[in-house]
């Protein structure tokens, strides 16, 4: 079983859970005589003084009371197998985020994914059962729905997280546990960004999630699809997945990276990828003392399967790709990155390492296989 837990699950068993982290302003205090500008201590940082150079803890709930109303509850039924095979009716529960008035709410894949039915709670208590699948895309774990015939819904603006640093406050809201009652809030601040985690066994396409932001905002079973919230109200992220190794870790999708994914799934309904049809590993320094490599940087082909550009091309399993277009390879996010500047049908130069000799082949870019 994977580490990584998303964290959409049935209602019985896993329903979303998040802490409600209250912030608490202390009163400032007058300026100090002794010092035109004191050097600000955790006390005074902690306490919210008035004094130049100290900072007050952010305002909460002011920023909760503008995004939490376009903050959804998601409900999902689908069909499973009990003993004795037989089938039964299964329930979800998971979070989302009107992101357009007109009814667009964006959540995780997972959530909604086999759904065969759905309903969509709001904090001011409507209920709406009318729900359209817009598109999903499992690579990236995103989907948008929407909410068919539905008048005067809020709607929270999709920020840019390119501007995030560690230790910027965040905030996350959603459907913790599917409490009633409406969202739960917790704070944190990012704990770093640009993660890349594997999510194996939830469906979640390649299995690798990039671009992830991690944070201790506690994210928990039912905040999945949720939004993360910078202190200007903005969405910044998609609570998605939680690590079990380790206490108070969370993982959100970056708004920067979901925003081209959502404009395509709003627009045709999937996200077409290009690919070149590999498995793939990063080549870590415990990949060499594993696998006795000659090569201390590259990709490294694990599988290559039948009838794919990759194997049309000639690339064998335990080559190591180290330049793409005369570009060097470190990782499988930059080879990833670099083939998704491309359109179907490109041809690229993919350069490998095998058995200590280079080579490039070239090949065609292909489209993804949804299953």
């Amino acid at each position: 079983m994977s580490v990584i837990s998303i964290l959409r699950k049935p209602a019985l068993l896993y329903l979303l859970l998040s802490l409600v982290f209250g912030l608490v302003v202390a009163s400032g205090c007058n300026r100090s005589r002794a010092s035109s500008n004191p050097t600000p201590t955790p006390s005074s940082l902690a306490s919210g003084g008035n004094n130049p150079g100290t900072q007050q803890l952010p305002n909460v709930a002011d920023i909760v009371k503008a995004v939490e109303p376009a903050v959804v509850s998601v409900t999902t039924q689908e069909l499973g197998v009990g003993f004795f095979t037989q089938p039964v009716q299964q329930q979800g529960a998971g979070s989302g985020v009107i992101f357009d008035s007109k009814g667009y709410v964006l959540t995780n894949n997972h959530v909604v994914e086999n759904a065969s039915k759905m309903r969509i709670t709001l904090p001011d208590g409507r209920t709406f059962d009318d729900i359209k699948v817009i598109g999903t895309d499992r690579v990236t774990d995103l989907a948008v729905i929407k909410i068919n015939n539905a008048k005067d819904l809020p709607s929270a603006p999709l920020g840019n997280s390119d501007g995030l640093r560690a230790g910027d406050w965040v905030i996350a809201i959603g459907n913790a546990l599917g409490l009633s009652g409406g969202p739960t809030v917790t704070v944190g601040v990012v704990g770093a960004l640009g993660r890349s985690i594997s999510a194996g066994g939830n469906g979640v396409g390649s299995n690798t999630l990039h671009d992830l932001i991690q944070t201790d905002a506690a994210i928990n079973p039912g905040n999945s699809g949720g939004p993360l919230v910078s202190l200007q109200g903005e969405v910044v992220g998609i609570n998605t997945a939680i690590d079990t190794r380790g206490q108070g870790i969370g993982f959100a999708i970056s708004i920067s990276s979901a925003r081209p994914i959502v404009e395509q799934l709003v627009k045709n309904g999937k996200v077409i990828w290009p690919w070149i049809g590999i498995g793939a590993v990063t080549v870590t320094p415990g990949v060499v003392s594993e696998l006795q490599l000659k090569l201390s940087e590259g990709v490294l082909v694990s599988d290559v399967p039948q009838g794919q550009p990759a194997s049309k091309a000639g690339i064998n399993s335990g080559d190591i790709i180290v330049q793409m277009n005369n570009q060097k390879i470190t990782t499988v996010r930059q080879l990833q990155d670099l083939i998704r500047q491309h359109k179907i049908g490109d041809k690229v130069e993919i350069t490998v390492n095998r058995n200590g000799n280079e080579q490039t082949l070239t090949m065609t870019l292909a489209e993804m296989p949804r299953s």
